[in-house]
């Protein structure tokens, strides 16, 4: 039996970015729904989401700008990112370039995902099982609530 995933479209929210902590929070928020889904980044995707939604552009690019130029120039447009699964406290992330008539997904962190999205200002997709699974998980212990989100 061939499993439909089910896609929720997301949006960012908020960013919570503490200086002494390696430990970075974004928040992702259904769009036309209710459900959020709060996110661990490393540091450097925090900044990168940071200072693409305040407008600041960097003098060069950085990681996720040169990525987006590189699709870009092998002839690809990233057309979504799919948060697609959750294994062991770990989030996967699949991004969805199309090139020609050719849809490639290539395996991605989610940081790194949703900072290429981002930047290049496209979709952010969730799938219904990762969210049903995070809503178990919000009241855990050590979730972005417990910092006063």
């Amino acid at each position: 039996m061939i499993h439909l995933a089910m896609l929720v479209e997301m949006e960012l929210s908020r960013i919570l970015i503490r200086e002494i902590s390696d430990a970075q929070f974004i928040e992702l928020h259904e769009v036309n729904g209710t459900r959020r889904f709060p996110i661990v980044v490393g540091k450097p995707e925090a900044y990168a989401i940071d200072r693409r939604l305040k407008g600041i552009e960097p003098e060069r690019p950085q990681t996720h700008e040169l990525l987006a130029d590189v699709i870009q120039t092998l002839g690809g447009t990233l057309q979504k990112i799919v948060i697609d699964d959750l294994t062991d406290g770990t989030f996967f992330a699949k991004l969805f370039i199309q090139e020609a008539e050719a849809v490639i997904v290539i395996d991605s962190r989610p940081s790194d995902a949703i900072a290429l999205g981002v930047a290049v200002q496209v979709p952010i997709f969730v799938e219904e099982h990762v969210l049903d699974e995070v809503e178990k998980d919000l009241d855990a212990p050590e979730t972005p609530d417990d910092f006063g989100w």
